[in-house]
């Protein structure tokens, strides 16, 4: 179904977007530094669940327009690419500024998880990411494009789940690190941008 190196290629690029500071990044450290360590995973386990949610959104829609027509599949390659480009625009041009955690009051891990998922599920940024990002990895002439969709999002979900309850477990040695890396704040913009902007030009060439 996939080739090592379209997988190879996927992995990468999900592990440089995790290591841009986001929101969700944000939501899990606050959650953390509020309730703690289980709250913390949860919050990302929940974060997780809300991404595999738009991954099967994408997959139910997308699965079947890309099997209709050139024409079709041209449609969303070119919409996905412009709106990555749009967004590695804005992220290369953005002035850097000093990071802030949101402010969040104390919560029980089961209510930080579902919230964490709403929220996600909610972020209309987060569906329209998966709708431009998904589709370049996924080739009609290998199989089923359900299918695909399902263990793109189930690559991307372990990913992500793993990261978070990382970040939950070391936030305090990371926060250190963090400290003594001021310099990431400042180009953060620009190697986001970078990432977007080259995702959005590759799928603008993917042939069908």
């Amino acid at each position: 179904m996939f080739d090592l190196p379209t997988l190879g290629t996927f992995i990468a690029v999900v592990l440089g977007l995790f290591l841009i500071p986001g929101p969700a990044v944000l939501l899990v450290v606050s959650r953390t530094l509020q309730g703690g360590r289980k709250t913390g995973v949860l919050t990302g386990l929940g974060i997780a669940a809300g991404d595999f949610g738009h991954t099967l959104f994408a997959s139910v829609g997308l699965s079947a327009v890309l099997m209709t027509s050139a024409l079709a599949f041209n449609a969303v390659k070119y919409v996905g690419a412009a709106y990555l480009i749009y967004l590695g625009i804005r992220a290369f041009l953005a002035r850097p500024g000093s990071p802030s955690l949101p402010a969040v009051a104390p919560i029980a891990p089961a209510k930080a998880f579902l919230q964490a998922i709403a929220a996600e599920l909610l972020n209309p940024k987060t569906a329209l990411f998966f709708l431009a990002f998904m589709p370049q990895f996924v080739h009609p002439e290998r199989g089923s494009t359900f299918l695909q969709f399902a263990v793109l999002g189930l690559i991307f979900v372990v990913l992500s789940s793993l990261y978070t309850s990382l970040l939950a477990l070391s936030i305090k040695p990371l926060g250190r690190l963090l400290g003594r890396l001021s310099w990431l704040a400042r180009w953060q913009g620009k190697i986001v941008g970078a990432v977007f902007i080259s995702l959005g030009l590759r799928v603008a060439t993917q042939q069908r």
